[in-house]
């Protein structure tokens, strides 16, 4: 006898778990559920543990930048890594043929859903756009980002006292001047702490780059051009200066090391070393924003006529003033 119900037989598969519509369980929030804990908990571990030691640091305004800007496009990118893996992981376990022998897979079961399609669409938009702002602004706000911007910077620092620095490159070597010191030039790169400091990039050969890495400071050095890069030291320590532009046989070699002192002790620094390079300093050429290579090798500097020079017709060099 039969009451109009149908029984179960056996090879119709296990009955559909109860808790959503047609008795399917709410897949939609155990994902949400799993995916927000963990990515809650991710993010705060690496903004609290990891962000404050990813490189280049905090020395100066434009490497906090950078510290600053990865670690938000890092706390964003997580929580969309740690989905796709989640949705990957319940699929294979809920969804797998061992499990779920008789679930079909198309049809009526595969089936759009508006609401999902238009949230996906609005959350992307959103993201896309709003990463878009972010960086924008963080490229206005610290007057470039460390990055060189040309002679004619769009953006500058609203500090009205900048301490100008001239980065010279040539094969295979970096020298700095310090124009409101008397013009003398060094291999020394020493800054003040607190400061905001405006690089002078150039070269007097061929094309380099000036990377000052903990600074967060990177700028093309090109022939015949100014390239300013502005940031403001806030960390005293030492950091390394590369070339960062293949520039011939030794530009592996081409490095040096700089240091962010006290005002006190650049002070004294700036004012020793320009005493002491005073007689150096007077053959050099007047102090310019680029240089134009003499023709003994593209360094700018003094060479006496008649000493052993590499040609006997070109005349090498500043030319002694006539008295």
């Amino acid at each position: 006898m039969s009451d109009g119900a149908s029984t179960p037989q056996a090879g119709d598969g296990a009955a559909a778990p109860t808790g959503g519509p047609g008795g399917e369980p709410r897949h939609f929030r155990r994902i949400f559920t799993v995916w927000i804990s963990i990515s809650v908990v991710a993010d705060l571990l690496f903004w609290f543990l990891v962000g404050p030691h990813i490189p280049p640091g905090r020395m100066t305004s434009a490497a906090g930048g950078a510290q600053f800007d990865f670690n938000v496009l890092f706390v964003i990118a997580l929580p969309v890594i740690i989905g796709v893996w989640t949705y990957m992981a319940y699929a294979l376990s809920t969804w797998r043929k061992s499990r779920v022998p008789g679930l079909p897979l198309s049809g009526d079961r595969a089936r759009g859903h508006f609401g999902v399609q238009t949230a996906w669409m609005a959350i992307t938009s959103t993201v896309v756009i709003g990463l878009f702002v972010f960086g924008t602004v963080e490229l206005i706000v610290p007057a470039g980002a460390g990055g060189g911007e040309g002679p004619s910077p769009i953006w500058t620092p609203t500090s009205k006292t900048i301490l100008p620095i001239q980065v010279i490159a040539q094969q295979w070597k970096f020298t700095y001047r310090y124009p409101t010191f008397g013009g003398f030039e060094t291999d020394q790169l020493i800054l003040p702490d607190n400061t905001t400091i405006a690089f002078h990039v150039t070269s007097l050969d061929v094309i380099h780059d000036f990377w000052a890495y903990q600074l967060g400071i990177k700028a093309d050095a090109n022939p015949q051009q100014d390239n300013v890069a502005f940031t403001t030291t806030d960390q005293l320590g030492s950091f390394t200066v590369r070339c960062d532009e293949l520039c011939g046989l030794w530009h592996g070699a081409m490095y040096n090391y700089g240091k962010v002192v006290t005002k006190a002790a650049f002070e004294s620094w700036a004012t020793r070393t320009r005493a002491q390079l005073a007689t150096n300093t007077k053959y050099l050429p007047p102090f310019a924003w680029t240089y134009v290579p003499d023709a003994n090798g593209a360094d700018g500097g003094y060479y006496p006529d008649n000493v052993d020079p590499y040609s006997k017709v070109e005349i090498y060099g500043a030319q002694r003033a006539k008295v």
